[in-house]
């Protein structure tokens, strides 16, 4: 018999199958469905800043129209989102409380809030808000994409860092820190994040990428569920990250098969998060990752987590830069004994 229990930003999981943030928690009862299917953990759909400023926007009118009423009106402003407000005034970051409130009463496992902004400001308060709501951690979703070509790469990793330190802040419970793969020095921004207090990061995110329709002569917006193969790369940074920062490891993106779920581990993740394995499938697929790690386990002779999480890791103490090259130029060795070498054809 297998154990599959494991630990994510000091929290007790009871295996490491995460439902990653997407629209099957929008709702209690689909968060209990989560729950009930077997997942570690559930991670809350985004809470965005806009709706966040929106929302304090929409208070502080309501407010400074009747600031001038005698003190017994008081009594008629309706509640802000901040106090928890269930009027039908209340706005979209007030209905997130309220079902993070009612969603982390209801399950057995860790239900974690995410928060997703570009900016520092006084939305990333709100934090505390969801930490008072029952969040037992906050997945902070630091969406900035620099359209200004005169954004320097030091300034997009400083707003990252200064936007985890304000939220840091704010709460006491966990924070992790999803991210994108694109910065100039991956493995740096990772150990500054660390070093700057994140309980967590979560590799990657995947941001919007426009596309251009020849037919119609529009710029067209969609986003698709993540396939297999774009595990590569969070499974490439977590081997290497595996024993250099103290943040628990989440993987996300790519994870279709338990085949999946174990090469993360391999390659030192703590969990393993998945949307679109649920989205696609249905919810019924996380017993079938879990059964098929279980089962993997088992064949492979290990009877914990601990015995596989990161024996695939870039070992520590090597030559990093060196390690990945040695891996680059085997891989091209490996392609010329499939494909053969077109320069050597023509010598």
């Amino acid at each position: 018999m297998t154990d599959l229990s494991t630990s994510y930003l000091g929290l007790a999981l009871r295996n490491p199958l995460v439902a990653s943030a997407s629209p099957l928690s929008q709702g209690v009862d689909r968060v209990r469905a989560l729950a009930d299917a077997g997942v570690g953990a559930v991670v809350m759909y985004s809470l965005f800043e806009e709706e966040v400023h929106r929302d304090q926007l929409h208070d502080l009118m309501v407010t400074e129209t009747h600031e001038n009423a005698f003190g017994e009106a008081q009594s008629y402003f309706p509640s802000t989102a901040a106090q928890g407000g269930s009027g039908p005034e209340s706005g979209g970051a007030d209905r997130y409380l309220r079902l993070l409130e009612q969603a982390a009463v209801s399950v057995d496992v860790p239900v974690i809030a995410s928060l997703n902004g570009s900016t520092p400001g006084g939305w990333v308060g709100f934090a505390r808000s969801m930490q008072d709501a029952g969040a037992a951690a906050v997945e902070l979703n630091v969406y900035f994409v620099p359209g200004d070509p005169h954004t320097s790469g030091r300034d997009v990793e400083d707003r990252h860092v200064e936007i985890l330190q304000q939220v840091k802040a704010a709460v006491t419970v966990p924070v992790a820190v999803k991210l994108s793969p694109h910065f100039s020095s991956m493995g740096e921004m990772a150990m500054r994040l660390d070093r700057a207090g994140a309980d967590g990061l979560v590799l990657f995110n995947r941001f919007l990428q426009p596309d251009v329709d020849p037919e119609q002569l529009v710029v067209t917006t969609s986003t698709g569920l993540s396939a297999p193969a774009e595990a590569r790369l969070p499974r490439t940074w977590i081997a290497i990250l595996h024993g250099h920062v103290t943040a628990s490891l989440a993987a996300t993106t790519g994870v279709d098969q338990a085949e999946d779920v174990a090469a993360y581990l391999l390659a030192g993740a703590d969990v393993v998060m998945t949307a679109s394995a649920l989205l696609r499938h249905g919810l019924g697929h996380a017993a079938v990752l879990l059964d098929g790690l279980d089962e993997w386990m088992r064949r492979k002779g290990f009877g914990t987590l601990d015995e596989l999480r990161g024996r695939l890791a870039v070992p520590v103490g090597v030559d990093h830069d060196a390690y990945e090259r040695a891996g680059y130029v085997a891989a091209l060795q490996q392609l010329r004994r499939t494909y053969g070498d077109p320069l050597g054809a023509r010598s």
